[in-house]
């Protein structure tokens, strides 16, 4: 199933596309599904089997027509949120674009950092202030959203775990994240503004799945448009590091929960950081109006229009970034930035 979550006349539900493109709000069909995406997560076992059947004999009077209404992210408030680092061409690049070796430690365990699960933004507009728009990134990525509980996983358990796919948006404010992270403590300011999640949640038995002895591969095309024009091209299945071995490594010694939102990190080719140091951009980065589309075989088309927030100066003290506006921007950027 493709489950969303929109607005209708104010009202948050959730649902499901069709194939013929209208949607099923789950509240109108089945009092029983007025629920959130997460309950519905969290109770799947019991909830799951209505929206199937529902779903396999639409009630006409539940279906509407997409234009009548606003699709919010998937899943708005996960319980947590992290970003992974599993392609291989799109580390080892970046790296080469800075001068580095490729780091022998990428070989050895999967990583992901906590990025920040309330800031997340569906499809449509992406606010962003002053200091995001000096050098904005997108990353073209896909997610994937637990749907069981996890502590010290097996890989076939944490496959099993594995409720649905996403794409997703992992926006980057370049110049913060290059500054903020010669202090070591990785990215913040960088990246906690916003990432979007979209514009469908998608169960597994709709998607390309191989099974492997290192966990379950996802097979599907991913691209990225900025104003219509392609710039990334890549596929899911260049991960290095499969979805279950990341959770196997991320639920070691911790409880997991229904919610969680983990992200593969960049596919290859798939930001302007990795573009433009390989030179197939020339010094391109996100402006306000820039509509920028990321695209994943199976999982939808996920569009987002850049909108800029202005701010007044005593809203932003230099303090905050570590100069002032014309200091913090000028020269080459410098520090690690490689996701």
């Amino acid at each position: 199933m493709k489950l969303v979550t929109f607005l209708q006349a104010g009202i948050e539900k959730i649902g499901a596309v069709m194939p013929e493109g209208r949607l099923l709000d789950f509240a109108a069909a089945e009092p029983r599904l007025a629920v959130d995406m997460l309950t519905l997560i969290r109770r799947q076992d019991e909830l799951m089997p209505l929206a199937r059947a529902l779903a396999a004999a639409p009630p006409p009077a539940a279906l509407l027509d997409p234009a009548t209404i606003r699709l919010l992210a998937p899943l708005p408030r996960p319980v947590s949120m992290r970003d992974g680092y599993a392609f291989r061409q799109h580390v080892a690049t970046a790296r080469r674009n800075r001068g580095l070796e490729m780091i022998p430690e990428f070989d050895l365990f999967p990583v992901t950092y906590f990025t920040n699960h309330l800031a997340v933004t569906g499809p449509g507009e992406v606010r962003v202030q002053d200091h995001h728009l000096a050098r904005l990134d997108f990353e073209l990525e896909v997610a994937i959203v637990t749907g069981r509980p996890l502590k010290n996983a097996t890989l076939a358990e944490a496959d099993e775990a594995i409720f649905g796919y996403m794409v997703m948006n992992d926006w980057s404010a370049r110049m913060l994240q290059m500054e903020e992270m010669k202090l070591s403590l990785g990215p913040c300011k960088g990246k906690d503004f916003a990432t979007s999640l979209g514009p469908w949640l998608v169960t597994k038995d709709e998607l390309k799945l191989e099974g492997t002895g290192h966990g379950e591969v996802l097979h599907a095309a991913m691209t990225c448009t900025v104003n219509g024009h392609r710039l990334s091209n890549g596929n899911a299945d260049s991960m290095n590091w499969t979805f279950a071995q990341i959770l196997q490594r991320t639920s070691y010694g911790i409880q997991m929960h229904p919610g969680e939102v983990i992200g593969s990190g960049t596919v290859g080719t798939g930001c302007l950081l990795e573009l433009n140091g390989s030179k197939i951009t020339d010094n391109l980065w996100l402006k306000a109006g820039d509509e920028v589309v990321l695209e994943i075989e199976g999982l939808g088309r996920l569009v987002n229009t850049i909108t800029h927030v202005p701010e007044r100066l005593v809203d932003t003290p230099a303090s905050l970034v570590g100069g002032t506006l014309p200091d913090l921007y000028a020269g080459t950027p410098s520090g690690e930035a490689g996701d």
